[in-house]
């Protein structure tokens, strides 16, 4: 596998913030995405590993009759034109940068293995969007450490802004319930692979009252720039959210996202 973050110097913090009717600050950022080819395959290369090791995909298909990129196409990756594909394609590729950005931007430690695990492609996984863990004086029961929970929401087509903010704000209320069972499935996924320090150091999280350590939650909104409406962002509202006082607000906007969305998937299957 090969993991890159070469595609994030395309996300720029615009450094303008919104005020929501509850003070919070939403911060607006673009994605400045470009013909590049080296940082395209590089990401295609670094989005294919989510949901398929390279390492994999030859056993994997073995028996199909499927070549790597049918194999990918036809049985993995979300459907480019039938329902619900499409919008799930949308969710996966929001889900999967909001990770990129938690890991290689905010230095978090980002499991992987989510979409690989999905027995129906053309359905979101389940439980918490995306986890991430850092970890102070080798992490084992230090205060400081950190367990952050974002939820993400996308909207790349449309002529009308849809809520997708507050969507994600009222979706985070739930990562508090869903916490605990997302942390299960990601140390089964570790047993599995017999990563015992891996194991260990998702147990650390796993008794917030004996072993405690800092939470943040994250509700991003992902739109094309096309639909993107500031009023309409600006109005979300928090004061109901559990933890409202940890709840970072995110927006990222970049021009025509279906279609890079599109391409990007396209390149995922082909240049297996």
């Amino acid at each position: 596998m090969s993991w890159t973050s070469k595609h994030l110097k395309w996300l720029c913090d615009t450094g303008k913030r919104l005020r929501t009717p509850d003070g919070k600050d939403v911060e607006i950022w673009e994605f400045k995405h470009n013909n590049d080819d080296a940082v395209f395959s590089a990401w295609a290369k670094h989005f294919r590993n989510h949901y398929c090791f390279d390492t994999e995909i030859d056993i994997l298909r073995c028996g199909t009759g499927y070549s790597r990129s049918e194999y990918l196409t036809n049985i993995k990756l979300p459907d480019s034109s039938v329902a619900p594909g499409p919008s799930i394609r949308a969710g996966d590729f929001g889900e999967i940068l909001v990770a990129d950005y938690l890991q290689y931007i905010l230095g978090y430690s980002v499991p992987r293995r989510r979409y690989a695990e999905k027995s129906v492609r053309n359905e979101s996984t389940k439980g918490c969007d995306i986890i991430g863990f850092k970890y102070f004086h080798n992490g084992m029961d230090e205060k400081d450490d950190v367990l952050a929970i974002f939820e993400a929401k996308t909207q790349f087509s449309g002529t009308i802004a849809n809520p997708r903010l507050q969507d994600a704000v009222n979706d985070s209320t739930k990562d508090q319930i869903r916490k605990a069972e997302s942390l299960n499935a990601i140390k089964q996924h570790y047993v599995k692979q017999n990563l015992i320090d891996d194991v260990e150091k998702i147990a650390r999280f796993q008794n917030l009252e004996d072993r405690p350590y800092r939470e943040i939650y994250g509700a991003v909104a992902l739109f094309s720039t096309q639909v993107l409406n500031e009023t309409k962002i600006a109005e979300t509202k928090t004061k109901h959210h559990p933890h409202a006082k940890e709840l970072v607000l995110l927006v990222f906007h970049g021009n025509d996202m279906m279609t890079l969305v599109h391409e990007l998937y396209r390149r995922v299957a082909d240049e297996a």
